[in-house]
Protein backbone atom coordinates (compact mmCIF):
# COMPACT_ATOMS: atom_id res chain seq x y z
CA UNK A 1 0.00 0.00 0.00
CA UNK A 2 1.49 3.32 -1.09
CA UNK A 3 1.73 6.05 1.51
CA UNK A 4 -0.02 9.37 0.76
CA UNK A 5 2.17 12.34 -0.13
CA UNK A 6 3.20 14.23 3.00
CA UNK A 7 2.07 17.83 3.23
CA UNK A 8 4.66 20.60 2.88
CA UNK A 9 4.48 24.37 2.78
CA UNK A 10 5.59 26.09 -0.44
CA UNK A 11 8.23 28.76 0.02
CA UNK A 12 8.41 32.09 -1.77
CA UNK A 13 9.89 31.42 -5.19
CA UNK A 14 9.81 33.34 -8.44
CA UNK A 15 7.55 30.92 -10.29
CA UNK A 16 4.77 31.35 -7.68
CA UNK A 17 4.43 35.05 -8.54
CA UNK A 18 2.42 36.07 -11.59
CA UNK A 19 4.61 37.73 -14.19
CA UNK A 20 3.73 40.56 -16.57
CA UNK A 21 7.03 40.84 -18.39
CA UNK A 22 7.20 41.72 -22.05
CA UNK A 23 8.49 38.66 -23.97
CA UNK A 24 12.11 39.05 -25.02
CA UNK A 25 15.43 37.28 -25.38
CA UNK A 26 15.82 36.91 -21.62
CA UNK A 27 12.52 35.05 -21.22
CA UNK A 28 12.47 31.27 -21.69
CA UNK A 29 11.41 30.08 -25.11
CA UNK A 30 8.42 27.77 -25.13
CA UNK A 31 8.74 24.59 -27.21
CA UNK A 32 5.43 22.92 -27.90
CA UNK A 33 3.72 20.59 -30.37
CA UNK A 34 0.39 22.43 -30.23
CA UNK A 35 1.02 23.58 -33.81
CA UNK A 36 2.29 21.48 -36.69
CA UNK A 37 6.10 21.47 -36.68
CA UNK A 38 8.50 21.09 -39.57
CA UNK A 39 11.09 18.29 -39.36
CA UNK A 40 13.75 20.81 -38.33
CA UNK A 41 11.53 22.30 -35.63
CA UNK A 42 10.75 18.82 -34.31
CA UNK A 43 14.48 18.04 -34.16
CA UNK A 44 14.98 21.20 -32.10
CA UNK A 45 12.15 20.30 -29.72
CA UNK A 46 13.57 16.82 -29.18
CA UNK A 47 17.04 18.26 -28.54
CA UNK A 48 15.59 20.71 -25.98
CA UNK A 49 13.75 17.86 -24.23
CA UNK A 50 16.97 15.83 -23.98
CA UNK A 51 18.84 18.85 -22.61
CA UNK A 52 16.12 19.56 -20.04
CA UNK A 53 15.84 16.01 -18.67
CA UNK A 54 19.31 14.60 -19.31
CA UNK A 55 21.40 17.79 -19.36
CA UNK A 56 24.50 18.04 -21.52
CA UNK A 57 26.35 15.68 -19.17
CA UNK A 58 24.71 12.62 -20.73
CA UNK A 59 23.57 13.82 -24.17
CA UNK A 60 25.35 11.09 -26.10
CA UNK A 61 24.23 9.28 -29.23
CA UNK A 62 24.30 5.99 -27.31
CA UNK A 63 21.74 7.37 -24.82
CA UNK A 64 19.18 8.49 -27.41
CA UNK A 65 15.73 6.88 -27.26
CA UNK A 66 15.16 6.37 -30.99
CA UNK A 67 11.85 4.56 -30.60
CA UNK A 68 10.38 7.34 -28.45
CA UNK A 69 11.63 9.95 -30.91
CA UNK A 70 9.92 8.12 -33.78
CA UNK A 71 6.65 7.91 -31.85
CA UNK A 72 6.76 11.63 -31.03
CA UNK A 73 7.46 12.60 -34.64
CA UNK A 74 4.40 10.77 -35.96
CA UNK A 75 2.12 11.90 -33.13
CA UNK A 76 1.69 8.56 -31.39
CA UNK A 77 2.80 10.04 -28.05
CA UNK A 78 2.71 13.52 -26.54
CA UNK A 79 5.63 15.57 -25.25
CA UNK A 80 4.60 14.54 -21.74
CA UNK A 81 4.91 10.87 -22.71
CA UNK A 82 8.30 11.57 -24.26
CA UNK A 83 9.49 13.26 -21.07
CA UNK A 84 8.33 10.26 -19.07
CA UNK A 85 10.19 7.89 -21.38
CA UNK A 86 13.42 9.83 -20.92
CA UNK A 87 13.04 9.94 -17.13
CA UNK A 88 12.52 6.18 -16.78
CA UNK A 89 15.07 5.16 -19.44
CA UNK A 90 17.97 2.87 -18.62
CA UNK A 91 20.52 5.61 -19.20
CA UNK A 92 18.75 8.04 -16.85
CA UNK A 93 18.45 5.35 -14.22
CA UNK A 94 22.12 4.39 -14.56
CA UNK A 95 23.61 7.88 -14.75
CA UNK A 96 21.33 9.85 -12.42
CA UNK A 97 19.20 7.58 -10.23
CA UNK A 98 21.90 5.06 -9.33
CA UNK A 99 24.51 7.76 -8.61
CA UNK A 100 22.48 9.83 -6.12
CA UNK A 101 20.71 9.31 -2.84
CA UNK A 102 16.92 9.65 -2.84
CA UNK A 103 16.89 13.21 -1.50
CA UNK A 104 19.26 14.55 -4.13
CA UNK A 105 17.55 12.60 -6.90
CA UNK A 106 14.19 14.11 -5.89
CA UNK A 107 15.74 17.58 -6.07
CA UNK A 108 17.13 16.90 -9.57
CA UNK A 109 13.79 15.60 -10.86
CA UNK A 110 11.80 18.51 -9.46
CA UNK A 111 14.24 20.90 -11.11
CA UNK A 112 14.10 19.20 -14.49
CA UNK A 113 10.45 18.09 -14.62
CA UNK A 114 8.60 20.76 -12.63
CA UNK A 115 11.04 23.53 -13.60
CA UNK A 116 11.67 24.89 -10.10
CA UNK A 117 13.78 24.36 -7.01
CA UNK A 118 12.48 22.29 -4.11
CA UNK A 119 10.66 24.33 -1.50
CA UNK A 120 12.29 22.83 1.60
CA UNK A 121 13.63 19.64 3.16
CA UNK A 122 10.11 18.49 4.00
CA UNK A 123 9.23 18.41 0.30
CA UNK A 124 12.37 16.37 -0.35
CA UNK A 125 11.33 13.93 2.34
CA UNK A 126 7.76 13.70 1.03
CA UNK A 127 8.79 12.86 -2.52
CA UNK A 128 11.58 10.57 -1.29
CA UNK A 129 8.92 8.45 0.43
CA UNK A 130 7.02 8.26 -2.86
CA UNK A 131 10.22 7.21 -4.63
CA UNK A 132 10.93 4.55 -2.00
CA UNK A 133 7.41 3.10 -2.01
CA UNK A 134 6.45 3.36 -5.70
CA UNK A 135 9.85 3.07 -7.34
CA UNK A 136 11.23 5.22 -10.12
CA UNK A 137 8.33 4.81 -12.63
CA UNK A 138 5.70 5.55 -9.98
CA UNK A 139 7.60 8.60 -8.73
CA UNK A 140 7.96 10.01 -12.26
CA UNK A 141 4.27 9.35 -12.97
CA UNK A 142 3.23 11.25 -9.84
CA UNK A 143 5.34 14.26 -10.85
CA UNK A 144 3.98 14.29 -14.41
CA UNK A 145 0.38 13.76 -13.26
CA UNK A 146 0.58 16.48 -10.62
CA UNK A 147 -1.59 19.56 -10.88
CA UNK A 148 1.50 21.76 -10.96
CA UNK A 149 2.87 20.04 -14.06
CA UNK A 150 -0.51 20.07 -15.82
CA UNK A 151 -1.05 23.79 -15.21
CA UNK A 152 2.40 24.88 -16.35
CA UNK A 153 3.26 22.43 -19.14
CA UNK A 154 0.24 20.30 -19.98
CA UNK A 155 0.61 17.57 -22.58
CA UNK A 156 2.53 19.40 -25.29
CA UNK A 157 5.10 21.78 -23.71
CA UNK A 158 8.69 20.82 -22.94
CA UNK A 159 9.44 21.66 -19.27
CA UNK A 160 11.78 24.58 -18.62
CA UNK A 161 13.17 26.52 -15.67
CA UNK A 162 10.34 28.86 -14.78
CA UNK A 163 10.99 32.54 -14.15
CA UNK A 164 14.75 32.26 -13.83
CA UNK A 165 15.19 35.94 -14.71
CA UNK A 166 13.13 38.78 -13.22
CA UNK A 167 13.16 42.31 -14.69
CA UNK A 168 13.59 44.03 -11.32
CA UNK A 169 16.73 42.03 -10.46
CA UNK A 170 20.17 42.59 -11.92
CA UNK A 171 20.93 38.87 -11.92
CA UNK A 172 18.71 35.82 -12.34
CA UNK A 173 18.88 32.45 -10.65
CA UNK A 174 21.59 30.05 -11.75
CA UNK A 175 20.56 27.52 -14.39
CA UNK A 176 19.79 24.08 -13.03
CA UNK A 177 22.32 22.64 -15.51
CA UNK A 178 25.08 23.82 -13.17
CA UNK A 179 24.11 21.15 -10.65
CA UNK A 180 26.45 18.18 -10.94
CA UNK A 181 25.07 14.83 -12.04
CA UNK A 182 26.12 13.15 -8.77
CA UNK A 183 26.93 14.31 -5.26
CA UNK A 184 29.96 14.16 -3.00
CA UNK A 185 28.95 10.85 -1.41
CA UNK A 186 28.96 9.08 -4.78
CA UNK A 187 32.13 10.86 -5.92
CA UNK A 188 33.99 9.61 -2.85
CA UNK A 189 33.10 6.03 -3.81
CA UNK A 190 34.71 6.34 -7.25
CA UNK A 191 38.08 4.58 -7.65
CA UNK A 192 41.04 6.84 -6.99
CA UNK A 193 43.59 7.25 -9.76
CA UNK A 194 47.04 5.97 -8.85
CA UNK A 195 49.71 7.82 -10.83
CA UNK A 196 53.37 6.98 -10.56
CA UNK A 197 56.50 8.55 -11.94
CA UNK A 198 60.17 7.65 -12.13
CA UNK A 199 60.69 8.95 -8.57
CA UNK A 200 57.73 7.18 -6.95
CA UNK A 201 54.00 7.78 -6.57
CA UNK A 202 52.76 11.23 -7.54
CA UNK A 203 50.88 13.16 -4.90
CA UNK A 204 47.33 14.21 -5.81
CA UNK A 205 46.75 17.94 -6.21
CA UNK A 206 43.62 17.82 -4.00
CA UNK A 207 43.99 20.06 -0.97
CA UNK A 208 47.11 21.96 -2.07
CA UNK A 209 45.03 25.14 -2.37
CA UNK A 210 41.84 26.16 -0.66
CA UNK A 211 38.77 27.00 -2.71
CA UNK A 212 39.31 30.78 -2.74
CA UNK A 213 43.11 30.76 -2.59
CA UNK A 214 44.91 32.17 -5.59
CA UNK A 215 47.25 29.82 -7.42
CA UNK A 216 50.93 30.62 -7.08
CA UNK A 217 53.63 28.48 -8.68
CA UNK A 218 56.14 28.98 -5.86
CA UNK A 219 53.53 27.89 -3.32
CA UNK A 220 52.67 24.91 -5.49
CA UNK A 221 56.33 23.80 -5.61
CA UNK A 222 56.65 24.27 -1.85
CA UNK A 223 53.56 22.21 -0.99
CA UNK A 224 53.78 19.52 -3.65
CA UNK A 225 56.14 16.59 -3.49
CA UNK A 226 59.02 15.99 -5.89
CA UNK A 227 57.29 13.50 -8.22
CA UNK A 228 54.37 15.87 -8.78
CA UNK A 229 56.65 18.79 -9.65
CA UNK A 230 58.73 16.58 -11.93
CA UNK A 231 55.63 15.23 -13.65
CA UNK A 232 54.53 18.80 -14.33
CA UNK A 233 57.87 20.24 -15.42
CA UNK A 234 59.25 17.41 -17.57
CA UNK A 235 56.66 17.74 -20.36
CA UNK A 236 57.11 21.53 -20.35
CA UNK A 237 60.88 21.20 -20.59
CA UNK A 238 60.50 18.67 -23.40
CA UNK A 239 58.30 21.06 -25.39
CA UNK A 240 60.79 23.90 -24.87
CA UNK A 241 63.71 21.74 -26.04
CA UNK A 242 61.81 20.66 -29.16
CA UNK A 243 60.89 24.26 -30.00
CA UNK A 244 64.50 25.38 -29.56
CA UNK A 245 65.71 22.55 -31.78
CA UNK A 246 63.26 23.54 -34.51
CA UNK A 247 64.27 27.19 -34.24
CA UNK A 248 67.98 26.33 -34.50
CA UNK A 249 67.36 24.05 -37.46
CA UNK A 250 65.53 26.80 -39.37
CA UNK A 251 68.47 29.20 -39.04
Amino acid sequence: MALPLLSYSPSSQNQRVAGYEVPGDEQPRIYTTENTLSPGEMDTLIHVAYRQICNEQQMLASNRQRFLESQLRVGQITVKDFIRGLAVSDSFRRLVYNSNNNYRFVQICIQRILGREVYNDREKMAWSIVLATKGLPGFIDDLLNSEEYSINFGEDIVPYQRRRILPQRSQGDLPFERMARYGIDYRNKLPKSSLSGPWGPIQRADGLFTQNERFDFATFVERANGPMVAALLLPVCGIVIVMLAIAIGNQ
